[in-house]
């Protein structure tokens, strides 16, 4: 947990030095190398650990639960946002999305591998691929469209690109009707292997936003913890494992792999939906910075202490 740690914190800062060093030329790279992952590494991992996911009524049930989770999660920031900080619509969408958006994959998956082992990284990836992505191609990216400054996109487009430009999504269903078979376990093993590969193309991307951002005065740097990055700290790290356990206890024994993925960080999507759609760049940077921090932090001494 050790070398995560260390892992997210210099590839955020090289993420930052190439940035201000190479310009436009870092974000390009860090643009292609995100979208590289999206379409590579990350349905790789996808398929070969959710085919050998044994799912009975507790994983099924448990993956339902995660959704609503979110959705709920999602709802209580909305009123937080309205009723008792009186945000404005682009700060009250900023707080729902950095809410509902985890970072299952950067740091969701190599949490899993390292805190629970890798017997249970088949439950994270099929939380990550069957929670995380729908919600964030229909619920994130619609909160964007719904209280962004710059919303454009259509209802119609958004849906054809969450079943044609999500791979993660698509490998995880096609492992699900897979047989065990077509997965052998050299490929398992090369899969979670591939998990670490995630850390420094995810971070690297934060680094280069967050100095790209920070350039052009939409954000300082580091982001400070407002009210309204204060309540996506609580909602996302303590409110959201909460309310997912207390929903599983009278119907489902949780996989822990679940419980622990609803309490990762807000996730650099959120950065990205913010950006496009015209949401606070202020509120999302700072949920994004501080949680990871947090998460992190949290991870390196649970691990000391085992």
């Amino acid at each position: 947990m050790i070398a995560v740690a260390a892992t997210i914190a210099a590839a955020t800062a090289v993420g930052v030095w190439a940035e201000r060093r190479w310009g436009q030329r870092a974000q390009t790279a860090s643009r292609r190398l995100l979208v590289g992952a999206l379409y590579t590494l990350s349905p790789f991992v996808t398929f070969f650990n959710v085919a050998r996911l044994h799912v009975d009524a507790d994983v099924a049930g448990g993956l339902g639960l995660g959704i609503v989770m979110l959705l709920l999660v999602g709802g209580l920031a909305w009123l937080v946002a309205t009723r008792v900080l009186h945000l404005a619509r682009a700060k009250q969408g900023a707080l729902i999305a950095s809410v509902m958006q985890a970072n299952t994959g950067y740091v969701g998956l190599p949490f899993v591998l390292v805190l629970l082992g890798s017997s249970h990284l088949g439950a994270g990836a099929a939380y990550d691929a069957l929670v995380t992505n729908p919600v964030l191609f229909l619920g994130v990216f619609g909160v964007g469209a719904a209280f962004g400054d710059r919303a454009g996109e259509s209802v119609g487009e958004r849906l054809r690109a969450f079943v044609l430009r999500n791979p993660p999504l698509i490998a995880a269903v096609a492992a699900l009707l897979a047989p065990a078979a077509l997965a052998p376990a050299v490929l398992v093993d090369a899969s979670r292997a591939a998990v670490i590969a995630f850390i420094p193309l995810g971070f690297f991307a934060v680094g280069v936003t967050l100095a790209q951002e920070s350039e052009e005065g939409a954000l300082p740097f580091p982001p400070p913890v407002t009210p309204p990055v204060a309540s996506a700290l609580a909602l996302r790290l303590l409110v959201a494992p909460a309310v997912l356990l207390a929903l599983a206890a009278p119907l489902v024994h949780l996989p822990d792999a679940y419980l622990l993925m609803a309490a990762m960080p807000t996730g650099i999507n959120t950065l990205v939906v913010a950006h496009v759609y015209g949401l606070d760049l202020r509120i999302a940077a700072g949920a994004i910075a501080w949680s990871t921090s947090i998460v992190v932090a949290a991870g390196v001494a649970a691990a000391l202490a085992t």
